[in-house]
């Protein structure tokens, strides 16, 4: 049998973290080829409903990267992500699903190396966590 390859959702914020991974890219820095990024112009777009749905759909983890804490673009986006991301952590516990698989980082367009340390950490956070079962078998928390 394979190892178990996670699969991982980034919603990324265009201005931060999504420049961020196009620069790990130009700097040809290895990272998981798990990842599957999605552009948001901010993460303050970041709805739980499409967070929760990125689980639904498969993933196996979920993070949002924005902009650093008081450099948000959009003034307060990051913000407004960051409560999201707790508010779907609650959400994921009340189903019965490890609250540990969803996170928010924040990091400037120039942290290509951290984008993909970031990458590295979610990857193996889901693997230790396995896959979410699909057949709405509670996981055991440890939290």
């Amino acid at each position: 049998m394979s190892e178990f390859e996670p699969k991982i959702v980034a919603f990324c914020c265009n201005f931060c973290a999504f420049a961020a991974a196009d620069l790990a890219g130009a700097m040809r820095i290895q990272y998981p080829a798990n990842v599957r990024i999605i552009r948001l112009p901010c993460t303050g777009k970041a709805d739980a409903l499409y967070l929760m749905k990125a689980f639904e759909d498969g993933a196996d983890g979920v993070f949002v990267a924005g902009c650093m804490e008081g450099e948000c673009h959009f003034l307060r986006g990051n913000l407004r992500a960051k409560k999201r991301v707790d508010y779907v952590k609650k959400l994921l516990r009340e189903v019965g699903i490890n609250p540990q698989r969803i996170e928010m980082f924040n990091l400037s367009s120039a942290m290509g190396g951290r984008f993909a340390e970031i990458v590295e950490e979610m990857t193996q956070r889901i693997k230790e966590l396995g896959p979410v079962s699909n057949d709405g078998c509670k996981e055991t928390l440890e939290t």
